[in-house]
């Protein structure tokens, strides 16, 4: 079938492009490319001004999601302009304040939590009621989570908490939308990623080296790949799947008894 899955003509609202390493602008040009219309949500003024030649003759709208009521300005706003109903929408949005540099998970601040929560989990809850007038019927939401809610990383920090809750409003919103519609709300947990954003957290760059040699492949994944799966989950070719998280991490998940890796935690001055 030369159009599998059906996304031509269709408008899906893309929100949290930061540049062109970002996994919302790679989801966005993959849309684009397979025909669809998109319709960008950036956090700042500053920020549409830095994206102008990235996403020069899109429509591009402001919405800082920390402020109270910025979601359902939104929505008025590209209402407005015509852009609805969407067929969808990408929630690639997510913020920790690491401003004073790494601490223990116990010694999290309380506003720092509270405001990352807002910025990266409760964000999408204000973003899907306040759009949910201008849905189609069959809409699907997509936000990006992690590829486990497990493991502690020391260097993530409170942001593990933040994004399990990210996770279960995703499943939450699913049961809630299901009363009266059949828009649907997935996560694409992600494994480690080389993005700007990753790069501002201490010790990413260990870590996304490690997550590397996980993998079957001993390949890092792309954000390519990332941003592929969830093209996938806004079309209707993946109808049957609601409330669920689409793990994507190249395999790094289930090899954590790597030989190669127990041989260097074993032996780290071993040879190969």
């Amino acid at each position: 079938m030369a159009d599998f899955l059906q996304l031509s003509g269709k408008r899906f609202l893309v929100c949290g492009v930061a540049n062109k390493k970002s996994v919302a602008w790679l989801i966005a040009r993959t849309l684009e490319e397979q025909g669809a219309t998109v319709i960008y949500s950036v956090r700042s003024d500053a920020r549409k001004k830095s994206l102008e030649s990235l996403l020069a003759d899109r429509p591009v709208f402001v919405c800082d999601v920390e402020k109270d009521g910025a979601a359902a300005a939104l929505a008025a706003e590209v209402a407005a302009a015509g852009h609805a109903p969407l067929h969808g929408i990408v929630h690639s949005i997510a913020f920790a304040n690491y401003s004073e540099g790494f601490k223990a998970f116990h010694e999290t601040k309380r506003a720092d939590f509270l405001q990352a929560t807002a910025i990266s989990a409760f964000s999408l809850v204000e973003l899907a009621n306040a759009f949910k007038p201008h849905l189609a019927r069959n809409a699907s939401v997509v936000t990006i989570g992690i590829s486990s809610l497990l493991v502690t990383p020391d260097n993530y920090g409170y942001m593990g908490p933040i994004k399990a809750a990210l996770e279960s409003a995703t499943r939450f919103l699913a049961k809630s939308f299901s009363a009266d519609s059949e828009v649907r709300f997935n996560v694409i947990g992600s494994g480690p990623l080389k993005t700007s954003a990753s790069a501002g957290i201490p010790g990413y760059l260990e870590s996304y080296l490690y997550a590397e040699k996980l993998t079957f492949r001993k390949r890092a994944l792309s954000t390519q790949e990332v941003a592929d799966a969830a093209v996938f989950l806004l079309s209707e070719r993946s109808s049957g799947i609601n409330g669920g998280t689409v793990v994507v991490d190249a395999g790094l998940g289930s090899n954590y008894f790597d030989k190669e890796i127990i041989r260097l935690a074993m032996r780290p001055e071993a040879k190969s």
